[in-house]
């Protein structure tokens, strides 16, 4: 790869694409062979942005959140084929004892909304209303992406796998063993350091998302409202927000930290002679469960065991490209601009993180300048 390429399209982000401060982590064969810092945490650009600079990523988030769950269910021998009702019984009602948990992370539940309200700080409360939730359709028969409830139907599996949050699995397993500058709800000494994210400063296109997002009783606004509280940007930024232990949309951390996390997966589950996954459970990861319009998104997406994927065309090739060449490669991004995904096929760890959103719940220019010249 062109890391002199790659510098000079980092750099053109602050000037012609509007980053306030941003990073960029790329790792190929477990190590660090990218590192770009540059910016401001603030508006009035004043603090410098580094690299150690750890920014909320939204729903980049579910990646670490999903490997907890998949780690989770290899450590007890469970399956993709596990019912979820064999660990949640109660999440059987209203006809959904017969989903599997790899539909459930596939986003195939059918329950990417609340019919009720229930507070996004009360993880019970929210827990039950999911169980207690009619599905908007039929498990298993389509998906729809949950961009703030799987975060709990994610801690839930977790807990009830495991016997302990999910927030505490990523810190005891992942996170403190790889010493990851990532964290899912951020310890209180450190929540001071965080950089404040900021709004976009331009509206989003006209297309179907947006009107579906703006239309009162729509699924796509229901699901974007589900569980009540921490909306705006301004909550996330409070220390309330960011203590919140939120698997779905709350992960705090570095470029490098996340990009590590990948490059792990990217190397056939193991780092720093330690080893996580086998590799069956890494095929969880790459292998698509769940594609064609999104009834949350309405777009075409693809998922495998709760990573994203890039939707494939009936010929083979890739719908869109935003986690690279490669057919094998998976991740997450945040709402915003934030990515991460890992490339098994080349070995690869990626990471981008940036704290003046842009809109979209896809990847923007931004990030996918900086994937294009990777593979360049």
């Amino acid at each position: 790869m062109d890391v002199s390429r790659i510098e000079t399209l980092f750099r053109e982000n602050f000037k012609l694409h509007g980053d306030l401060g941003a990073s960029l982590s790329v790792w190929r064969d477990g190590i660090e062979v990218i590192s770009l810092a540059g910016g401001w945490r603030d508006r009035d650009r004043t603090l410098p942005w580094t690299a150690d600079t750890p920014v909320l990523v939204w729903s980049a988030t579910k990646g670490p959140a999903v490997a907890c769950v998949l780690h989770a269910m290899q450590e007890r021998g469970l399956t993709l084929d596990t019912l979820v009702a064999d660990v949640w019984p109660e999440f059987a009602a209203h006809g959904k004892g017969a989903l599997t948990i790899g539909g459930a992370l596939s986003h195939q539940s059918g329950v990417p909304a609340l019919d009720r309200t229930a507070n996004v700080l009360d993880h019970d409360e929210v827990a039950r209303a999911m169980a207690e939730q009619k599905p908007f359709w039929e498990p298993g028969t389509a998906h729809g992406y949950g961009p703030r409830l799987y975060g709990f139907l994610l801690d839930e599996l977790v807990r009830r796998i495991a016997g302990r949050t999910l927030g505490e699995y990523w810190r005891a397993v992942f996170a403190e063993p790889l010493v990851l500058g990532f964290w899912i709800g951020m310890p209180a000494d450190f929540v001071e350091n965080v950089a404040p994210i900021f709004p976009p400063k331009t509206a989003p296109p006209k297309d179907r998302f947006y009107t579906a997002f703006v239309t009162p009783g729509s699924l796509t606004l229901r699901a974007f409202g589900s569980p009540t509280g921490l909306k705006a940007v301004a909550e996330m930024n409070a220390p309330t927000g960011r203590r919140a232990s939120l698997p779905g949309f709350g992960g705090i951390g570095t470029a490098a930290g996340l990009a590590k996390f990948y490059a792990m997966l990217a190397a056939g589950g193991s780092l720093d002679g330690r080893t996580f996954f086998s590799a069956e459970t890494l095929a969880w990861m790459s292998t698509t469960l769940a594609q064609g319009d999104d009834r949350v998104l309405l777009t075409d997406t693809a998922f495998s065991a709760g990573f994203m994927r890039d939707p494939l065309l009936p010929g083979g090739n890739k719908l869109r490209a935003i986690f690279g060449l490669s057919s094998s490669a998976f991740g997450h991004p945040g709402a915003g601009g934030s990515h991460a995904f890992a490339d098994p096929e080349h070995r690869i760890g990626f990471a981008y993180v940036m704290n003046q959103m842009e809109p979209g719940v896809l990847p923007g220019p931004k990030a996918l300048r900086l994937v294009e010249a990777v593979y360049a």
